[in-house]
């Protein structure tokens, strides 16, 4: 098992396969590296080389007390960028995973480091309702999720993917049963305290100076009919902050779109590599 060890000690899991030009791929929440498998095995027979990491607290990762925002996540993958020494490489993010790639490109990214960003579904610019941001969610969403996963986190995540992380909920909808129960073996494999600190890191978080410093091209990818992250407060707001921005939106395709329509996200992904 692939690991490499941060500077206050923590272990983080990583898959590291193939040759080629590097593409980075960061979960969502609660998951794991595991959530890219179809997307890693199809960029690696294109010819690319394909890394996924468990954020620390998730999946193989340790599950940290500590360390679990923005800021040490970013760090985190800059120390595996460093450790792998990837140059030239392509970072997409899903959902917290796209807050993820914004801050460590905007604060890690230089030097070569980075070629292209993607964001799919992703939370940034911030997913909060306050003053400065009143399309966002209440704190009481959010909270919700707290108590829910206090409460009973196996039931928790249960519910989350067999209802609207992929449409499951929605009318004329084909549910995977082999999905809902990937996603929760892959939530249950990671640390509640880690889990709980994410749901502040990923809904708190405001990325709105990290989309203004990107200084690469960014995709934006988004299904309009995404019930965790809404994309009037997200996809349609970072694209008019980022520089290099191209927005893609997907009619009815909810938020977990590379799982449930991978034979529609991975050529535009690949599209956009090879742009």
């Amino acid at each position: 098992m692939s690991t490499f060890t941060t500077a206050d000690g923590t272990e983080i899991f990583y898959k590291d396969w193939g040759k080629g030009q590097p593409i980075v791929f960061h979960h969502g929440w609660p998951l794991s590296a595991d959530d890219w498998d179809n997307q890693m095995l199809f960029f690696l027979e294109k010819g690319y080389r394909v890394i996924a990491h468990d954020r620390r607290g998730h999946g193989r990762s340790s599950q940290t007390a500590t360390g679990n925002e923005m800021d040490t996540y970013a760090a985190d993958v800059a120390g595996l960028v460093a450790h792998l020494d990837l140059k030239n490489a392509i970072h997409i993010g899903h959902s917290t995973g796209g807050g993820e790639v914004a801050r460590y490109v905007a604060r890690h990214g230089g030097g070569g480091r980075v070629a292209k960003a993607v964001l799919i579904g992703a939370v940034p610019p911030i997913m909060v309702k306050s003053d400065s941001n009143p399309g966002g969610l209440p704190i009481e969403v959010f909270d919700g999720f707290r108590a829910a996963l206090v409460a009973n986190r196996a039931e928790f995540y249960r519910d989350v993917p067999a209802g609207p992380f992929y449409g499951f909920n929605r009318d004329g909808a084909k549910v995977s049963q082999g999905a809902v129960d990937n996603w929760w073996r892959q939530g249950m494999m990671g640390g509640a305290k880690a889990h709980y600190d994410c749901i502040k890191a990923f809904s708190e978080t405001d990325f709105t100076d990290d989309l203004k410093k990107l200084d690469v091209p960014v995709l934006i990818m988004h299904g309009d009919d995404d019930q965790i992250v809404p994309i009037a407060d997200s996809a349609l707001l970072a694209a008019k902050l980022v520089k290099y921005g191209t927005l893609k939106v997907y009619k009815g395709l909810p938020h977990g779109m590379c799982t449930t329509h991978p034979e529609i996200i991975n050529p535009d992904l690949l599209a956009f590599i090879r742009s």
